[in-house]
């Protein structure tokens, strides 16, 4: 038995990779965290992100950047292309799309602290960024969550650079 089908992943190493249609948030796949007594940064830079207008219907693009400290699981990045492609001919807006990706993947791995950031390209000559972060209630995560929401692109320190 190889080492993913011990971890219960199906899609990592997959030959018969197939793309979901519409939004799947069942195509998630956790694997568990093999350090849980260390903080650490996960981050997932996901520039190629399409989704679709609820009103119009057009296309839309973005960089998803998605960041957390893991727990006892872990987000395996194959599930994780999957899930995001399944957006692809979803229809939300953006800020429901940031905050639908950050409450799939805590019900997911339960984390100690996530934050995803969408940097969509602008339609109509606006573009939207919205950011949603969470951290573990009662513990220091509660406390950078707040942190980091406070001072979010407070300096410019985060650089728009997919436009």
């Amino acid at each position: 038995m190889h080492n993913r089908e011990k971890e219960g992943l199906t899609l990592l190493g997959s030959q018969g990779t197939t793309y979901a249609s519409d939004y799947d948030p069942n195509l998630l796949e956790v694997f568990a965290n093999k350090h849980p007594d260390n903080d650490y940064w996960v981050k997932f830079n996901c520039p190629e992100f399409t989704s679709l207008c609820p009103i119009t219907g057009q296309p839309d693009f973005a960089a998803v950047y998605i960041a957390y400290v893991p727990h006892e699981k872990m987000i395996e990045s194959k599930s994780l292309k999957l899930y995001l492609f399944s957006f692809r001919n979803h229809g939300d807006f953006h800020e429901d799309v940031v905050n639908i990706i950050m409450k799939d993947i805590i019900r997911c791995i339960d984390p100690r602290y996530i934050e995803v950031w969408g940097k969509f390209l602008p339609r109509g000559g606006i573009s939207i960024d919205p950011y949603a972060n969470y951290g573990r209630k009662g513990t220091k995560y509660e406390e950078l969550a707040w942190k980091r929401f406070s001072e979010h692109d407070l300096y410019g320190m985060e650089k728009v650079d997919n436009r």
